[in-house]
């Protein structure tokens, strides 16, 4: 039976943690440069919607 490789796994969690750090990062950084961005996006938390997500009419 092959043995698991743990070390990858781990590089590959930390790599996904880098990720969405940088992401995290970037968007901190469109949101200071861009206020209009800032302002729409606490309409939708101040409306509950999920960010980038419209409702849904049944």
């Amino acid at each position: 039976m092959a043995k698991t490789n743990f070390a990858y796994e781990k590089r590959q969690r930390e790599l996904e943690k880098k990720r969405k750090q940088e992401e995290k990062a970037r968007r901190k950084a469109d949101l200071k440069n861009n206020p209009d961005l800032a302002e729409e996006s606490e309409a939708d938390v101040a409306e509950g919607e999920p960010s980038g997500l419209e409702a849904a009419d049944d």
